[in-house]
C-alpha cells in the first residue's frame, strides 16, 4: 500500500487546514485508516482514525476541532482541521493498517508538515 498526503502548510492560530491521504496498491487490505503526528523531540501521537464500519477514534487534543473523513470509493482520507492552535504544529501521517487497535503497524505515508504560527 502507497500512501501520499497534501495540504499541509503554514496558517496562522485559529485558522483551518484539510490533509488529504491518497491510496494505492494493495488497497484491498486497508480496513482501518488514520492520522499521526509528530512534533520535533516529542511521541508520535495517534490525531484520528476511522475503519471501514465508521468507527472513528480522536484524540482528546483533536476532539472537537479535527474530523476525519473517508471515501472508500476514491480511496482517499482527510482531515479536516478547524481552529488551529501552535501546538498542533508537527509532521502528520497518513497510515492505513488493518485494524484500528493495531494501525500504527501498517503502512505509513511520507508526511506533510502543518505549522501553526501564533
Amino acid at each position: 500500500v502507497q500512501l501520499v498526503e497534501s495540504g499541509g502548510g503554514l496558517v496562522q492560530a485559529g485558522g483551518s487546514l484539510r490533509l488529504s491521504c491518497k491510496t494505492s496498491g494493495s488497497i484491498f487490505s486497508i480496513n482501518a485508516m488514520g492520522w499521526y503526528r509528530q512534533a520535533p523531540g516529542k511521541e508520535r501521537e495517534l490525531v484520528a482514525v476511522t475503519d471501514r464500519r465508521g468507527s472513528t477514534y480522536y484524540a482528546d487534543s483533536a476532539k472537537g476541532r479535527f474530523t476525519i473523513s473517508r471515501d472508500n470509493g476514491k480511496n482517499t482520507l482527510d482531515l479536516q482541521m478547524n481552529s488551529l492552535k501552535p501546538e498542533d504544529t508537527a509532521m502528520y501521517y497518513c497510515v492505513a493498517g488493518t485494524e484500528i487497535e493495531t494501525i500504527g503497524e501498517g503502512s505509513w505515508g511520507q508526511g506533510t508538515q502543518v505549522t501553526v504560527s501564533s
